[in-house]
């Protein structure tokens, strides 16, 4: 049996960069995040144990003059409001290509408002990137997560949509084109055809994985995917290797690898251990060494 870590999976550029920022100045001393770092909860596990504190946002509203990392995902305007009003020194970790959505979102909002015109984001309810976007916005915009929350829409008023760096192209050129065949429904009642805007603002650094993780996927016999259970990337990514190789199996720890699944790994010529962008190098390699320890 040949036991394969796929060399692209792991952390995205905006992770690495929260935890390195995150060990960096826990050097200086008591530093707390903001929610759980990344979507791992064993990599949660072990900053927390180099003295991260997680808190979340009622801790942040009775804190004073103390050090809080911003992870990657980014904050709403609100998060700084109150971080400047208690003295609280901001570590912000913010990935760069969610700060420019953030600003493309905002400024749309602010070029709009007082309009009837919808913005709409194309993502997970109430995750955390998601949380930043909406409040762009004052919380106004309109999320959706599929095919079923376009009734939520008007098409008879203008639609901005955007994308949670994270979502999946497919699912979003699905989103454009169902929005665009219910915008001809009636269209020619209409003097004037409202505007349709759509940005395509899925981080390529997650989107061109995709290709790359299912060529990896084909070229095992069972493919074993490491991702946190609060990930959003790690189930996009998961379903992608189980489109090409029906033998996916889903962990989240050393702890999920079962005896009857290292049984049936070693019944086969290769395995693949991939991952999320969330998820840690580290837990890869102690995925491996527990499928390589069969028990007779």
């Amino acid at each position: 049996m040949q036991i394969t870590i796929d060399e692209y999976s792991g952390f995205c550029f905006g992770v690495t960069s929260a935890i390195e920022a995150a060990e960096r100045e826990l050097q200086k001393g008591l530093l707390f995040c903001l929610g759980d770092i990344v979507h791992n909860g064993q990599e949660v596990e072990r900053l927390d144990k180099l003295g991260l504190v997680t808190i979340d946002y009622d801790d942040l509203r009775t804190l004073r003059n103390v050090r809080v990392l911003l992870r990657a995902h980014g904050e709403p305007p609100a998060t700084y409001r109150i971080a400047e009003q208690n003295g609280i020194e901001i570590i912000d970790a913010s990935c760069p290509v969610v700060l420019k959505l953030q600003k493309r979102i905002r400024d749309t909002y602010m070029q709009h408002h007082g309009t009837d015109a919808q913005i709409v984001i194309f993502g997970q309810k109430g995750h955390a990137e998601v949380i930043g976007l909406e409040g762009q916005t004052n919380n106004t915009a309109v999320v959706i997560e599929s095919l079923n929350d376009l009734e939520r829409l008007d098409f008879t008023k203008p639609i901005y949509l955007f994308s949670q760096t994270t979502k999946s192209v497919e699912e979003f050129r699905t989103i454009v084109k169902a929005i665009e065949a219910k915008r001809r429904v009636g269209e020619e009642a209409r003097d004037i055809e409202p505007t349709f805007e759509y940005h395509d603002t899925i981080c390529r650094n997650v989107a061109n994985r995709v290709k790359r993780l299912q060529d990896f996927a084909r070229s095992n016999d069972v493919v074993v995917f490491v991702g946190g259970k609060k990930s959003s990337n790690a189930k996009v990514l998961y379903n992608h290797c189980l489109e090409v190789n029906p033998s996916t199996v889903f962990v989240s720890s050393v702890d999920d690898v079962t005896d009857e699944m290292i049984r049936y790994c070693h019944s086969v010529d290769r395995v693949g251990i991939c991952g999320a962008t969330s998820t840690p190098k580290w837990l890869m390699e102690q995925i491996k060494l527990k499928v390589y320890s069969l028990k007779n």
